[in-house]
């Protein structure tokens, strides 16, 4: 799971539901750390603030380089917001992850609110068809704005597709909770073992 300054946006409860799934969860920096944990067979990459750090995110390419091998082995990546930036090919102009075709720029504009969604398609997190509800806050545009096969029909307030799903990787900007929907991180385990 992505720590440090730059992915400070989780809920405690997504660690939790994991651990109680059977995952061995372990916190890196993005910002310092240049290996993935020894072992890793999946990521969470929570909110934050990569934006304010895309410089110093983008010079540790030891780790971008390790993110983007272990999305293309198909292990599953979790990605919300901050973290659907950094897999992105590039931030503001500067390299990221590569993972998803598209580039991430900051705006003026704040999109911010309370989202319900639907999964489009199967996913690491969900099946078609799972019901979410979560939250978008940030200054940012993904462009394109959604993968091939996208990761949320939002519902409401306005109906739209939005995130990527591509084999493993399940990015989006919506912030959801997982104990609205235990069996989220139950899935996201189960493709860990099997991945």
């Amino acid at each position: 799971m992505a720590g440090g300054p730059a992915f400070t946006f989780s809920y405690a409860e997504h660690s939790e539901l994991l651990t109680a799934a059977g995952a061995e969860v372990v916190t890196f920096d993005p910002l310092h750390d240049e290996e993935l944990p020894e072992g890793t067979r999946g990521l969470v990459i929570g909110g934050g603030f990569p934006e304010v750090y895309a410089s110093e995110l983008s010079a540790n390419e030891p780790l971008r380089k390790a993110v983007a091998e272990l999305a293309r082995s198909g292990a599953p990546v979790a990605a919300e917001c901050a973290g659907l930036l950094y897999l992105c090919r590039e931030l503001d102009g500067l390299p990221m992850c590569g993972v998803l075709e598209a580039e991430a720029r900051m705006s003026e504009r704040l999109t911010l609110g309370y989202r319900e969604a639907v999964a489009v398609g199967d996913s690491s997190l969900a099946v078609a068809g799972t019901r979410m509800r979560g939250h978008e806050f940030h200054r940012t545009v993904v462009e394109p704005g959604a993968g091939r096969a996208p990761a949320w029909g939002v519902l409401s307030p306005e109906r739209r597709v939005e995130g990527f799903v591509q084999r493993g990787v399940h990015a989006s900007y919506l912030h959801t909770h997982w104990a609205a929907a235990p069996g989220v991180a139950r899935r996201f385990v189960e493709r860990c073992r099997t991945s």
